[in-house]
């Protein structure tokens, strides 16, 4: 471990253990300096690191602060990371996978939690969808929309950050799934609603289910049709 990252690392602790809560000042840097037993250089240089990651924020002209320390924070950068795999099939092969993974349970969960308020904005986002069919990007609009909503309606925010970013990752792929294929459309229309017949009867493993045939369907048409790179 370099000295940088033990200056980060000794910061962290300090967070961690609640000697720099959320929301608190930093102490001028010759004091954080002398508390992490480092050079001011050093101390610096874990500040940027921090600040980079959402985890310290610096104001100028008024000092150092802990941020939110919100998952939805935290977890910013992640988004721009996935971004960075565009044009990688293998990657993008492998997202789909992870929100296979995930997405499903989400949805039983929210199926035990979504409000009667949240059913209605997710029945929204489903006509919109049908009024959108023949517009592929206004269809995907709606469509991240729609799962966005379904997300939310579990009420864990570091579950809808990471199943966003994955999704911001393949949100290219359904449009260029839509481009090409012209029944794309009626079998998105056709699974969505299955996934909000499921939730409006509050019933977790047929709401998973729903949800697991959606993505299985769009990861399984990927893998037979991407063989190039999106562009």
């Amino acid at each position: 471990m370099s000295l940088t990252d033990k200056a980060i690392e000794r910061i962290r602790e300090l967070i961690r253990t609640g000697a720099l809560p959320p929301g608190s000042k930093l102490p001028p840097e010759p004091d954080l300096a002398a508390q992490l037993g480092l050079s001011r250089n050093l101390a610096r240089e874990a500040v940027k690191a921090l600040a980079v990651a959402r985890v310290l924020e610096v104001r100028r002209g008024d000092g150092t602060y802990v941020t939110s320390l919100q998952p939805s924070l935290l977890l910013e950068g992640l988004g721009g990371a996935v971004e960075l795999l565009q044009g990688d099939s293998v990657a993008l092969r492998d997202l789909m996978e992870v929100r296979r993974l995930l997405e499903p349970v989400a949805t039983a969960l929210a199926a035990t939690r979504i409000s009667d308020a949240q059913l209605a904005e997710l029945g929204g986002h489903l006509d919109a969808m049908r009024e959108a069919r023949d517009d592929v990007e206004q269809l995907n609009a709606h469509d991240v929309a729609f799962h966005r909503a379904v997300v939310s309606a579990t009420g864990n925010e570091t579950l809808l950050t990471l199943l966003e970013s994955i999704s911001g990752r393949t949100l290219r792929a359904r449009i260029w799934r839509g481009l090409v294929d012209d029944k794309a459309s009626g079998r998105t229309l056709a699974e969505h609603e299955a996934i909000f017949n499921a939730l409006s009867t509050r019933d977790p493993a047929l709401s998973q289910a729903a949800a697991l045939l959606h993505v299985s369907n769009t990861e399984q048409w990927l893998r037979e049709h991407l063989r190039d790179p999106l562009v």
